[in-house]
């Protein structure tokens, strides 16, 4: 009998006793048993705490950020493993690519958030406070990692998603999980799993799995810790009250089944889009995963004169789709995740359809395609009708987990509202209509009793993700019946998971504790101008006092004609009576331009770029013979991704004060440069290639590869007479599609691979040398150098062919040429 391990303590362990058994849901065979008996539960939870935890939360956010997106291209390139075993969970191609790269998206969705946090380890939040005059006292807010584990208790229907939707927010956070999958459909999750321990990519103890049911999870859960729960809202609310978690305070947050409605406005009629936009998501909704989404539409609330035309029209939507074994194309819906999900459907479904009338669909029959509809867990999409849903509440009450929906009349777009709030709170609803008053009024109306609101319509058709999908960067969670609680919605998810602290003390403090200059605060004064330090050396408090320059008439006359702005203050001396102004006033954009001219450093250095403006305020007026000096000081910095064809670079802001010949602050400003980052590389040129050169034997050895240190040298010379040209009879070996991402290797700051195949060298074994010796090899590299170093000054404006880059310039083989010296220099020990 296979039984899933649990991934625990840095190690796969198989729990005790005869397990859960898991059934495939098409054919009814047993798929594996899951048990956690036996395992020792604090240890696991203690683990987290401490293994996984102590990493990840010295982690910055852009490290995080990266392990996530790393972890999620490993995994995107072996999707196709999961799909295979995702069949036996009875979901379709469609079903199963909403769970396993659904999940992978919420990786890359959360991973792409590190732009928006600092380059450290914890969260600066909102405005300073300043909690004195004179400013000379003050207040912030920092949120820093949780020092506990995320203990996420997942359902059946999303194995895959259900469990990267949420990790993905903890490990952004800094916080390590434990996972219990639902039994059901556990040996998926623990299949991602294990490639997810295989990669090596998570640090040690940020994610383990109890594979199956483990009814003491909670008994040792502490305050630091946060528990999730996804699930039916009657397990919620049993686990909600769970005396430990009151006794340690610990959060918890649940995502319960919901009753979630969609609304049919009364401007859609037959024949408009609006209408047949409904009646399509209203069958997808039912439909994919075979109804088992949390947020798939139960309730559809259509205007009374209309509810024949819905009923017939979902009817003959629901004719085309076909059901049987998922993983045949022409089958449009496949199996519930489990018997005993077929049992509870229609028990439910009887249920409300004791005051509803079943107006579509048979709980007895269905008709499969290759699969035996006995042996699976098949069911037939069913149509309720509910003429009186104000008086019959079971609708409003009982969820059928399955491809199921009722359809009930409204009257007023009130009444539709007070239908939408009879479900107690919802994950979701939606209302289709092309009259946005109408959108308006229920939005506004409704918005207290759901999660989430889509408004579907002819313009949004093509863009809409659709009523039924939860999306990383917005809240999934809603009030009442679907939880209370609140999960994903970007870096408010991440927050989740960190503890907000108040902090004061001096601005000079605060500044050394957020990494961000905060006014008042003591200034760092520089040997060099700011501008001519690398982003690495840049630190937030980093300040320049510039020279003073007195503002002119002409001055203000020549930017006004330069620009065309001729505003009365700056042009019409004789109009300033009852305004705010007492002499002919510089504009503000020449004040801001005048301060730019005394900041800037002229010299060519790390500042590659203006990026923005982000801010800027003018305090007082500037007169003409009025004299102004700036003061520059490094305000925040923030890391930014390379990416195309530009050196590796990060965002410096730079608060900007103006101050006037009475030391009065006149205007401030943000202003954003692009810094350069340092090379890591050490800088190898004709200068000094020599005497690294020298230290090359005929004894020296590789670190890696099989090239001896003459086939070294000999591949420098034939490199440099390709940069030279005189070497280019030979095809660009990288495919046209892929050239402009190869080519970033070039400009950005990672090691070239080792061990990577050159397209020009043997397939087997090495080339043949060209050279005698070790020493001749040198000097005919040495002199390939040189005629590489005359080509160029010969040519300033050529390009040469590189068969892995392509077409590449002076520039471009310059940096090539130092990062391929580090490679090999390092592959035989010569920059030690």
């Amino acid at each position: 009998m296979n039984k899933l391990e649990n991934y625990i303590n840095g190690k796969w362990v198989a729990g005790t006793g005869d397990g859960t058994p898991m059934n495939d849901a098409v054919t009814g065979d047993l798929i594996a048993v899951s048990t956690t008996d036996g395992l020792d539960i604090p240890e696991v939870l203690q683990y987290g705490r401490t293994k996984g935890g102590e990493v990840l939360r010295k982690m910055t956010f852009q490290e995080r950020g990266n392990m996530l997106k790393k972890l999620a291209l490993y995994l995107t390139k072996r999707k196709e493993q999961f799909y295979d075993l995702s069949y036996r969970s009875g979901a379709t191609r469609v079903d199963s690519w909403i769970d396993i790269e659904g999940g992978f998206g919420n990786l890359f969705a959360n991973a792409s958030l590190r732009k928006l946090f600092p380059n450290q380890s914890y969260h600066v939040e909102g405005d300073p406070i300043d909690l004195s005059r004179g400013g000379r006292f003050m207040a912030h807010h920092i949120l820093v990692p949780k020092r506990g584990v995320a203990v996420h208790i997942n359902a059946f229907n999303f194995p895959i998603w259900g469990m990267l939707e949420k990790c993905a927010v903890n490990w952004m956070a800094g916080v390590p999980a434990v996972v219990l999958p639902a039994p059901q459909t556990a040996y998926l999750t623990e299949a991602v799993v294990r490639v997810i321990i295989d990669s090596g990519i998570l640090p040690e103890g940020a994610l383990q799995l109890l594979s199956g049911m483990t009814k003491s999870i909670l008994d040792t859960v502490e305050s630091q810790d946060v528990v999730t729960f996804t699930g039916s809202a009657h397990t919620g609310r049993i686990l909600k009250a769970h005396p430990r978690l009151i006794e340690e305070s610990v959060p918890f947050t649940m995502e319960a089944d919901s009753l979630n409605a969609s609304v049919l406005g009364k401007d859609a009629v037959p024949g408009t889009p609006e209408f047949d936009l409904f009646i399509k998501e209203v069958r997808k909704e039912m439909t994919v995963k075979s109804g088992q989404k949390c947020t798939a539409i139960r309730r559809v609330i259509v205007p009374s004169d209309r509810i024949e035309d819905v009923q017939i029209a979902l009817a003959n939507q629901l004719n085309k789709i076909t059901i049987g074994d998922p993983r045949l194309k022409e089958v449009r819906m496949g199996a519930l995740a489990s018997k005993q999900q077929v049992e509870s459907f229609r028990n439910n479904v009887s249920q409300i359809a004791q005051t509803a009338q079943l107006v579509y669909g048979d709980l007895d029959s269905i008709e499969t395609i290759g699969a035996d509809a006995q042996k699976g867990a098949f069911v037939s999409p069913i149509i309720l009708r509910e003429d009186n849903p104000f008086t019959n509440t079971k609708v409003h009450e009982i969820e059928a987990f399955g491809p199921v929906a009722t359809i009930m009349p409204y009257d007023t777009l009130e009444e539709a509202v007070q239908l939408s709030q009879k479900g107690k709170g919802s994950l979701v609803s939606s209302i289709f209509t092309y009259d946005d008053k109408i959108a308006k009024e229920y939005i506004v109306e409704a918005a207290s009793h759901h999660g989430r609101i889509l408004v579907g319509n002819r313009e949004n058709a093509k863009q809409s993700t659709g009523h039924g999908s939860p999306l990383p960067m917005l809240t999934h969670g809603g009030p009442g019946r679907a939880g209370g609680g609140e999960e994903m919605g970007g870096m408010r998810g991440i927050k989740h998971y960190m503890q907000r602290c108040a902090i004061q003390g001096t601005p000079t403090t605060l500044t050394e504790v957020t990494g961000i200059y905060q006014a008042n605060s003591a200034y760092k004064e520089t040997d060099k101008h700011p501008f001519a330090y690398h982003w690495e050396d840049i630190e937030p408090g980093m300040s320049l006092k510039t020279h003073k320059r007195t503002i002119t008439d002409t001055d203000i006359i020549n930017f006004g004609n330069l620009t065309w702005d001729h505003f009365y203050a700056h042009t019409d001396i004789t109009s300033l009576e009852g305004s705010i102004f007492e002499q002919r006033t510089a504009h503000g954009y020449f004040i801001l331009a005048a301060a730019a001219g005394l900041f800037v450093y002229p010299n060519k250095g790390p500042v590659a770029a203006n990026y923005g403006l982000e801010e800027c305020r003018f305090l007082r007026p500037i007169y003409h013979n009025d004299t102004v000096y700036v003061r520059l000081t490094c305000k925040q910095k923030i890391d930014r991704d390379h990416r195309g064809e530009d050196l590796p670079s990060g965002i410096v802001k730079w608060f900007v004060e103006v101050f006037d010949q009475e030391e009065e602050l006149a205007a401030i400003a943000t202003i954003l440069t692009m810094v350069q980052k340092k090379s890591p590389f050490v800088q190898i040129d004709r200068s000094n290639v020599a005497q690294y050169l020298e230290r090359l034997t005929e004894a020296s050895k590789p670190q890696w590869g099989t090239m001896t240190a003459q086939h070294m040298v000999e591949h420098f010379e034939k490199s440099f007479k390709m940069a030279a040209g005189s070497y280019q009879d030979f095809e660009i070996a990288t495919p046209e599609q892929y050239l402009e991402r190869v080519r970033e290797m070039v400009f950005n700051h990672e090691p070239m691979p080792r061990n990577h195949k050159h397209p020009l060298m043997k397939e087997d074994g090495l080339d043949p040398l060209n050279h005698e010796d070790l020493q001749t090899a040198k000097e005919k590299l040495l002199e390939a150098y040189d005629n590489y170093i005359l080509y160029f000054k010969e040519n300033p404006n050529a390009v040469t062919k590189n068969a892995v880059f392509g077409m590449m310039s002076r520039f471009e083989w310059d940096l090539l040429n130092v990062k391929h010296f580090n490679h090999h220099f390092n592959q035989f020990n010569l920059l030690d």
